[in-house]
């Protein structure tokens, strides 16, 4: 487990700042709130985790901070910085020069992220294309070193595959490829090891530290797996139905989590199991139709009463840990 890096400096920018970011899609059954008040802050070179279940809004988040969202929903927030500067202000000119060369996204399924219609080594130049001044022979001779760089075995010839013709852990180091090629100070990798087997998995996360390190950029790691986050981030979001439910830094987490849903994923680990069988959290996460009054996580927590029930809990709990509930946990280790 990384060791933490103690609080920002206030004097310092951040390089990410969203506060109070909110996506609202509209519905034939009316506005649905998919990302409810997200608070996220990340420092250069910090490597960031937002864990959750499938459903919690985590991809919906950076998709809406991407502007790759719909035309069905709606982007708000009360913050909305890049090295201080304002991106709800920005032309959409200014906001294309940031998103894709200094913010590039990994996509969850880097098979369907890919075009079919083109080569791999096509995709990748025109990605250079459109954020440097490279010209069209340097841009080859630069795909073929991402390629390189990413670890696909005979570079040269897979530029001139299609993606079909690549397996998952190839399509994903070509998307890693793309993501990586214009030098971004912040990477989003969306579950990058989704559909991957065991080994590959190991294998492009090694990557992914890597080379957030060589090129000390930041790094948002969107995940499902409490163990990826324990090796690989600092500080760690964990996000609910939407909602920005605990954020800590992952040494602290794994010690003292503060907010029920958090505990119930860390019981999950297999590693972290003491019974017979592994502990599951019963039900699933609401959608539109069966979101409950009062704490959204209620009806899945055993510590859950009339309160829980009926009252939203404040949406940063005064007591510790800015957890999203009524009875935080671990109270006496604030």
């Amino acid at each position: 487990m990384r060791g933490d890096r103690g609080p920002p400096n206030p004097a310092r920018v951040p390089l990410l700042s969203l506060r109070n970011l909110t996506v609202t899609f509209d519905t034939a059954s009316g506005p649905f709130k998919a990302v409810d008040g997200v608070d996220i802050t990340v420092e250069p070179g910090e490597v960031l985790g937002i864990v959750g279940e499938s459903g919690s809004g985590k991809s919906v988040a950076m998709l809406g901070l991407m502007g790759l969202l719909p035309p069905s929903a709606t982007v708000t927030a009360d913050e909305m910085a890049f090295e201080g500067r304002d991106m709800r202000a920005m032309s959409d000119r200014e906001r294309r020069k940031i998103i894709g060369g200094d913010i590039a996204m990994i996509f969850q399924e880097p098979v369907a992220s890919l075009n079919p219609c083109f080569t791999v080594g096509y995709q990748i130049r025109e990605a250079l294309k459109a954020h440097t001044d490279l010209d069209r022979k340097a841009r080859q001779t630069r795909a073929v070193e991402l390629l390189q760089q990413v670890g696909m075995p005979e570079p040269e010839r897979r530029l001139t595959a299609f993606p079909h013709q690549l397996s998952g852990g190839m399509s994903q180091r070509v998307m890693i490829a793309m993501a990586t090629a214009c030098s971004p100070k912040l990477l989003i990798a969306d579950e990058p090891t989704t559909a991957l087997d065991v080994t590959i998995q190991a294998q492009i996360l090694d990557l992914l530290v890597d080379l957030q390190k060589q090129h000390g950029m930041a790094m948002i790691l969107i995940t499902h797996d409490m163990g990826v986050i324990a090796e690989t981030a600092e500080r760690v979001v964990v996000q609910y139905a939407g909602q920005q439910v605990e954020r800590q830094p992952v040494a602290t987490l794994f010690d003292t989590p503060h907010h029920p849903y958090t505990a119930a994923l860390l019981a999950a680990i297999p590693e972290r199991a003491t019974g017979a069988r592994l502990p599951t959290i019963p039900g699933v996460v609401p959608g539109q139709g069966d979101r409950p009054n009062g704490c959204l996580f209620n009806p899945r927590c055993p510590k859950a009463d009339d309160t829980c029930r009926t009252v939203v809990p404040p949406r940063q709990s005064p007591v510790l840990g800015e957890a999203l509930c009524h009875y935080p946990l671990n109270a006496g280790d604030a």
